[in-house]
């Protein structure tokens, strides 16, 4: 990577899986900055979006940082604060963050090259961390499921990817996995999707009957 910076005044990383080297961050004449969703120092690391949504968040916003060689600790150059809707899932909160940074990002790219910004240090008192998440991060045992709540938003969350799922043990035996989907809407594995008013209705011995 650092083959491609020497010319560059300034680099811009947003949702990059790597950690950048101290060359890297370097190399450029201003350095990097960062574009995070959430308001850091809360959520520092890899699923703050969907942290926001499983802890019932009213709002968040975007973080843009100057990096140093820690993650998502250098100091703040811009944040701007987002209101949640009821009904947002990682895919659409995620759209809203990304468009509201590349609306601002040219002004305050400018502003800070020109030395009109001041970036200033995250209070790290305040730091919370987000864990990376798995293909088991969306499972829930049908017989101990999570509250209504808890599970509208694990399933807004985690939609499209890991998804939340369970297994469940059919009258006949068969052992099933069936993934919930936003909207209240179940699919059973090697069947469609459907309301889960519906499902329930064609399997009554469904453990959850509603979302």
């Amino acid at each position: 990577m650092v083959d491609s910076l020497p010319e560059a005044d300034l680099a811009v990383v947003a949702a990059y899986g790597k950690i950048l080297t101290t060359e890297e961050l370097n190399t450029p004449k201003y350095g990097c900055i960062n574009i995070h969703p959430s308001l850091l120092p809360k959520y520092r690391g890899p699923s703050p979006i969907q942290s926001t949504i499983l802890n019932g968040d009213k709002f968040s916003g975007i973080s843009i940082i100057k990096m140093d060689k820690e993650v998502d600790h250098g100091p703040i150059i811009y944040q701007e604060q987002l209101e949640l809707s009821s009904s947002d899932t990682f895919d659409t909160l995620s759209k809203k963050m990304f468009l509201k940074s590349a609306e601002v990002l040219p002004k305050i790219i400018t502003e800070f090259i020109e030395g009109k910004i001041k970036p200033e240090p995250q209070n790290h008192q305040l730091a919370t961390y987000c864990n990376q998440l798995t293909r088991e991060s969306g499972y829930f045992d049908i017989n101990k499921p999570p509250s209504t709540e808890i599970l509208d938003r694990m399933i807004r969350a985690y939609f499209p990817w890991p998804g939340v799922w369970c297994k469940w043990k059919m009258d006949n035996g068969q052992l099933k996995i069936v993934k919930f989907l936003p909207g209240k809407k179940i699919q059973m594995e090697g069947k469609k999707v459907m309301p889960l008013k519906d499902f329930a209705n064609g399997y009554p011995n469904f453990p959850l009957k509603s979302i």
